[in-house]
């Protein structure tokens, strides 16, 4: 059998607002959506590359939904940093909903709407986000990670790690813990806080490029 081709790391678009006064929460959730959306389909791109069985169907989104739980709560911790609370609140709370917007479309195209009387795959989301918030509310940052904004520490990324095993065969679940905290959410954690920067702090970029050539 051929390898597979390794995943091609995803070009995220980051400078989305011409002028910053017109970065409101909302807005600044829509992209930063977009961009948690596109990091977790390439972790779980990555990691059946990697040769872990995530069958499609259930286990995809559900593989996919904890991803996505995990990169939420990575992201208010960089928002904590970034904006006051209520604008933190007001991001991650719009953040959270436009996810399930997306993941709704998704799942619905792809194995079909909940059954009639069933919360929707999106609300469905939303209540793992509730539930997973306090949980990894009781981690912190990676000490040794030095500058650059929040990095979780090993034991985020482990649980992160233990919440995947579900959706993986029984002969993969031993190997998966490793693999998130050696290489997928490390991945993944470096290329949501690039993306977050840009997108919270777009005119420090702008006076570095206008430093840089002279202007």
């Amino acid at each position: 059998m051929s390898a597979l081709p390794t995943p091609a790391t995803p070009r995220l678009k980051t400078h989305w607002f011409r002028h910053a006064g017109s970065r409101g929460a909302d807005q600044q959730a829509s992209a930063a959506a977009f961009i948690v959306w596109r990091v977790a389909r390439h972790t779980l791109d990555r990691t059946r590359h990697a040769g872990f069985g995530v069958e499609i169907g259930e286990p995809y989104f559900r593989f996919l939904r904890e991803v996505l739980a995990f990169l939420v709560a990575v992201a208010d911790r960089i928002a904590h940093a970034r904006l006051e609370p209520v604008q933190r609140i007001g991001f991650t709370t719009a953040l959270v909903h436009h996810l399930a917007r997306i993941l709704q479309d998704s799942e619905d195209d792809l194995i079909g709407p909940a059954p009639p009387g069933e919360p929707a795959n999106g609300e469905r989301f939303i209540d793992l986000v509730n539930e997973l918030c306090a949980h990894y509310a009781e981690f912190g940052a990676d000490p040794t990670a030095g500058a650059g904004g929040f990095h979780p520490d090993f034991a985020f990324l482990r649980y992160l790690g233990t919440r995947l095993e579900p959706a993986l065969p029984p002969h993969d679940r031993r190997w998966i813990v490793d693999q998130v905290i050696d290489v997928q959410a490390p991945e993944a954690v470096a290329m949501l806080r690039r993306s977050l920067a840009d997108l919270f702090d777009p005119p420090a970029r702008a006076r570095r490029a206008a430093s840089v050539s002279g202007d």
